[in-house]
């Protein structure tokens, strides 16, 4: 997944960046101030916004209010140290999803996040289920028919990607947004590998690709039974 920060703090913008890098391995964009988080959720596709309400440059509000006029239905995760529930009613009445009141835990930051990146991609539950294949999103871990699939992280996470996107062409350059920061260039030739290995690994004598490669277009995590010429 890949997740936007707006937040002026430097060191708490740093703070959920490690947390999140480290934990569930989004990739993660920071900006400072309102104008740039502005800019950003205009030039790029996120999963979730973490958006700051007291920001220099255009406030929270703003910002809000920016990506909902352009059709934006990213989920946004607003930061807030304003403990009227007047000034939170109205910020979830123009568009924000939740609210986390400062200071709070970067446990449950992840945990809110983690929901709203579920619920944005219309999954209710950790656990997605692709025919016989089982990624579980909060271990992280993958089954098929009932047999651990051990894949690394950055494998993971493409998994995951095209697992909340089954049957739909990804492109590479989508994926590669998604799974990396801004310095995703400097990844572009491994995507393949990545393709490549995991489709190795969910492959068994016989059965056809749970992967498939459309040439110029990306990849396709396919549904249904994946058995011998079906």
């Amino acid at each position: 997944m890949r997740v936007l920060v707006v937040e002026d703090e430097t060191r708490l913008a740093a703070n959920i960046a490690a947390a999140m890098r480290e934990g569930p391995g989004w990739a993660v964009d920071l900006a400072g101030n309102g104008l740039d988080g502005r800019e950003l959720c205009q030039q790029a596709e996120y999963d979730l916004v973490i958006l700051d309400l007291m920001l220099p440059g255009l406030d929270g509000a703003g910002v809000l209010k920016a990506i909902r006029a352009q059709g934006n239905a990213t989920p946004v995760l607003v930061l807030t140290a304003v403990a009227d529930k007047a000034s939170v009613v109205k910020l979830l009445n123009a568009g924000a999803d939740d609210y986390l009141a400062k200071p709070f835990d970067l446990g449950e930051l992840l945990a809110r996040a983690k929901a709203l990146i579920r619920r944005g991609k219309g999954v209710s539950h950790p656990v997605i289920r692709i025919g016989e294949l089982v990624l579980d999103t909060v271990e992280k871990s993958v089954t098929l028919r009932g047999t651990a699939v051990e894949v690394s992280p950055t494998e993971y996470r493409v998994l995951e990607f095209l697992g909340h996107r089954p049957g739909a062409i990804i492109s590479k350059q989508s994926l590669l947004e998604h799974l990396y920061d801004y310095n995703w260039e400097h990844h572009s030739n491994v995507i393949e590998a990545h393709v490549s290995n995991l489709r190795r690994k969910l492959s068994t004598a016989g059965d056809d690709p749970w992967i498939e490669t459309l040439r110029g277009r990306g990849y396709r995590l396919m549904t249904g039974e994946r058995g011998p010429g079906s």
